[in-house]
């Protein structure tokens, strides 16, 4: 085994946040073994003034540093789980998933006033289409506008007048230290997070010998849930960019999985959730995108689709 061990990440304060986290855990497994961490620049942190909501080719923050772990200049990947696309690279797997932090979408605002104070026309800043869609499902005179940059950035931008509002995920700015900034969460019934919001994932090369360090890492509980809630999203084959929402949960022994699929402007929404025995869990992804779809889903992905292609 190495004695050294080198991850690759994005640079921004959250990723290394992220992958410090994951080095400390490592170290306390493993004293004898060094880690370093390699930056490295994505294409969605150099096209900063590209507009994510449009039809982006996947992997917008992760492909480089995917390719590197191919090519062996690095030894792992740390990423945000929901930046992973659903559909596997040939050579790599995630290795472990660590225990999932809030999973939920938070709202600021200048003035601390919560979404459902804040005034009918508010300016509210968002990178994401399924924030969006949900966000004008909530209010359609909402004003809702397109944003870019890390964390600090985009609240910085909030302050100075570019927005009023603004939707982040709230386990980014609880790990800065920034939920002073929260004027309110998002409970499900009003905006539904993207699958595998609020998890850490290490990923690795397939076969490879690293991969018995990282096992111990993986929450078995986070790991089962995601695999659920990406499962759903990719029978959907609604990639990163659509108006997709999922979230999966064990509760009394069973499994918890709810999800959505909304148009654009919020107008047409399909919601469902369903609950199954944990021993009896493995498809239930697939299951409750197969009840979306018949219940309106189809109709809504169609449209999305062919909007996306104008």
């Amino acid at each position: 085994m190495k004695n050294k061990i080198l991850i690759g990440t994005r640079e921004s304060k959250l990723a290394l946040y992220q992958s410090n986290l994951v080095i400390k855990k490592l170290s306390l497994l493993y004293p004898d073994i060094s880690f370093e961490i390699k930056k490295i620049k994505t294409k969605g942190d150099i096209l900063l003034n590209h507009n994510i909501e449009s039809s982006i080719d996947k992997g917008f923050f992760v492909k480089e540093i995917q390719q590197k772990l191919l090519n062996k200049e690095i030894d792992i990947a740390i990423h945000s789980l929901k930046d992973l696309p659903v559909d596997s690279i040939p050579g790599l797997e995630i290795s472990a998933i660590l225990k999932r932090d809030n999973h939920k979408d938070a709202f600021l605002s200048n003035e601390n006033l919560s979404i459902s104070k804040i005034k009918k026309n508010a300016v509210i800043a968002t990178s994401s289409n399924r924030r969006k869609s949900q966000l004008l499902r909530l209010n359609p005179e909402f004003n809702v506008i397109s944003i870019r940059g890390n964390v600090d950035t985009r609240i910085s931008k909030m302050k100075s007048g570019y927005c009023d509002g603004l939707v982040l995920a709230a386990a980014a700015l609880e790990r800065l230290n920034l939920e002073d900034n929260i004027a309110n969460y998002f409970d499900s019934d009003k905006m539904l997070s993207a699958p595998g919001q609020g998890a850490i994932a290490i990923e690795s090369r397939k076969n490879d010998k690293t991969n018995l360090l990282l096992s111990p890492l993986n929450h078995k509980e986070t790991y089962l849930c995601i695999k659920q809630e990406r499962d759903f999203l990719k029978y959907l084959e609604g990639g990163c960019t659509a108006p997709i929402g999922a979230y999966a949960k064990i509760q009394n022994q069973k499994l918890i999985l709810e999800g959505i699929v909304s148009s654009f402007d919020g107008r047409n929404s399909i919601y469902k959730k369903i609950t199954s025995n944990l021993d009896s869990s493995s498809n239930l992804g697939i299951e409750l995108a197969k009840v979306i779809l018949k219940n309106g889903g189809k109709e809504v992905l169609s449209t999305i689709k062919k909007n996306e292609n104008k």
